[in-house]
């Protein structure tokens, strides 16, 4: 287990970097520097595991060991696909307190990487003048990089996670230099387990296993992982794929979304692909009970206030770009979805918050 670090092009041996986290921990006014150092340190101990907390995005939170092993085993996998090379810059600015965080300063450790920390705010690039070989951001991010003059030029390989890329945002990324990917994973397969690229040559709808990982599905067409690096044991998830090979799945959507209506089902995920161009507020597709369908389509929109008449205009751009099943029933407007910390709509906690208001 390699014990040193680089940080800001500074080398650190474990003494030093012992001494540097204190330091900071002790003296920084920054909560992100103390948060990310604290990490340092527990990775560190003499421990065999780390303390991670799942996101809630589908369920209650939950606090989790996970294997430094495993962790160090994924990095490996990671730094093969994307041959990393010892020196390299390494953006880091992610949470440490989530495990995509934790597994950039992993990565960093393992491969010996040039880890460059920043505010793990919405604006990653605001403050850099000079070119990033990796970096790993959430959506929000990359359309904030996006916005300004360098665009994304100045960082080659980018990985996304921790949310949906719609597909405005992936037409974007057609015109970067940066090869995008996006992750498949979670907090229990310690980060990704499938990639996906999202332009150049490379670009598919398909979700590839990383290293020897292996998939599966069960009676409701659910992904099952088997991924002895990472795993100690199969994972069932939530997930509908079409599995395409072994190693190879397109994601469909979660089962947990899944509306039948009318006996008919629907992925929501797939209506809110088709409705991106159309609304300019964030919004999802829901399922409420209707005594004659079981299940009827309606859409929840984020906004302060309601519009009559632009409700109107988006319940005709609905029945222009869907077919009669997928159209909503219902429009209606929240002032604030429920969240996770990390950003991630909660669509449960927010219908079930609707639910008491109407």
């Amino acid at each position: 287990m390699n014990r040193e670090l680089t940080i800001n092009g500074k080398y650190y041996n474990e003494k030093e970097l012992l001494t540097y986290c204190r330091n900071r921990i002790a003296n920084s006014t920054n909560e992100w520097e103390k948060d990310y150092c604290k990490f340092i340190l527990e990775w560190l101990d003499d421990t065999d595991h780390v303390k991670a907390k799942t996101s809630g995005s589908t369920s209650v939170p939950k606090k989790i060991n996970l294997s430094k092993q495993k962790m160090r085993n994924s990095a490996k996998l990671t730094g093969e696909f994307f041959n990393f090379k010892v020196d390299q810059t390494a953006l880091f600015c992610l949470s440490s307190n989530y495990i995509a965080g934790k597994m950039m300063i992993v990565r960093a450790f393992e491969w010996q990487l040039n880890l460059i920390p920043v505010a793990p705010d919405g604006h990653p690039l605001k403050t850099l003048d000079f070119d990033i070989d990796f970096a790993a951001m959430i959506p929000l991010q990359v359309k904030n990089s996006l916005n300004l003059k360098c665009g994304l030029q100045q960082v080659r390989k980018l990985l996304i996670g921790g949310g949906a890329v719609d597909q405005s945002l992936e037409n974007k990324l057609q015109e970067v230099s940066c090869k995008c990917f996006i992750g498949y994973g979670m907090t229990e397969t310690v980060s990704h387990v499938a990639i996906r690229a999202l332009n150049g040559p490379d670009k598919s709808t398909n979700y590839k296993a990383m290293g020897d990982a292996l998939f599966s599905v069960d009676h409701r067409s659910c992904l099952q992982i088997n991924a002895p690096a990472i795993l100690s044991k199969s994972l069932a998830t939530n997930d509908v794929v079409d599995l395409k090979e072994a190693n190879q799945f397109e994601w469909q959507g979660r089962f947990d979304n899944v509306i039948n209506s009318g006996g008919i089902k629907l992925f929501p995920e797939q209506i809110e692909r088709k409705l991106e161009n159309a609304i300019d507020q964030d919004f999802f597709i829901a399922g409420i009970p209707d005594q004659h369908l079981g299940e009827k389509v309606v859409l929840l929109i984020e906004s302060k206030k309601a519009d009559a008449n632009l409700k109107q205009e988006i319940f005709q751009k609905v029945k222009s770009l869907l077919n009669k099943y997928e159209q909503a029933r219902e429009i209606f407007y929240v002032s604030d979805f429920k969240r996770t910390q990390t950003g991630k709509i909660q669509r449960e906690a927010t219908l079930s918050a609707l639910s008491l208001s109407i």
